[in-house]
């Protein structure tokens, strides 16, 4: 199973609610980054969204390393900017027992700030998602330990958001989806997936955490996962819709799914 480069791909490849699982699959060489970037939509994302770009001096080196792999010159900042996908960079220090983010180059980043986030570990880095220290942090930092360089494993998710914007900051979910009705969800609710890939640099031994933004609107997605997504209704509604802000489009997503099936 290989993953695609659109919401409708992605969307039957990820987890749909429930226990929280990494959901790695291998990915071939010429199947890890988007083959055709829109770098006008790049280059204007980071323009608008300069702070997206925190490099600390141990991601210095990791980044040059990472653009020279990906015939460029330069660094992170020039190779995320060169391609579709944001781009992270992970070092594990020495005396250390996670990785922690030393480079982050993000034009959409999903609800979250890299200045924020930059020299924080693996486990601070996710504390704000529900069930993550419980159910996957321990998998995680062995499947961080155990990557061989070469490798690529990707793997995707999914939100809804109240904007099509690929650069998103969550407003509170009554504010945000107040206007969503059944009649109006095909067009106000967006769907929201990151297609996620995680590769080791072979000379400097960090690890490239890159993120690509796919957003579509309700309505243009296939018949198929409309009902997927109306089913993953319930599973968050009972587990995570407090994060999600599922309650406050749910029922209009679940009865556009139903007016429409």
């Amino acid at each position: 199973m290989t993953l695609g480069f659109s919401v409708d791909d992605l969307l039957p490849k990820a987890r749909g609610g429930g226990v929280l699982k990494m959901g790695l699959v291998k990915l071939d060489e010429d199947e890890w980054l988007q083959p055709d970037p829109e770098l006008a939509a790049r280059e204007a994302g980071f323009a608008a969204y300069p702070q997206g770009i925190q490099i600390s001096p141990e991601g210095e080196a990791p980044g040059a390393e990472l653009a020279a792999m990906l015939g460029l010159s330069g660094g992170l900042a020039e190779a995320a900017r060169a391609h579709h996908e944001d781009m992270c960079l992970l070092t594990l220090r020495e005396g250390d027992d996670q990785y922690r983010l030393v480079g982050a180059a993000v034009a959409w980043p999903s609800d979250w700030t890299p200045a924020d986030k930059l020299g924080l570990p693996l486990r601070a880095l996710h504390a704000p998602i529900q069930g993550y220290e419980e159910q996957l942090a321990s998998g995680v930092d062995h499947f961080m330990a155990k990557l061989k360089a070469g490798a690529i494993y990707g793997r995707c998710n999914w939100f809804i958001a109240a904007t099509g914007e690929r650069r998103w900051v969550a407003e509170p979910p009554a504010q945000a989806f107040a206007h969503v009705t059944p009649d109006n969800a095909a067009e106000t609710l967006f769907v929201r997936s990151e297609r996620q890939t995680l590769r080791r640099l072979p000379e400097t031994g960090a690890i490239l955490f890159t993120i690509g933004i796919y957003v579509s609107p309700l309505g243009e997605l296939s018949r198929d996962n409309v009902e997927r997504l109306a089913g993953a209704m319930r599973t968050l509604l009972d587990g995570e819709g407090d994060r999600r802000g599922a309650g406050a489009y749910a029922e209009a997503l679940v009865a556009y799914a139903e007016k429409s099936s």
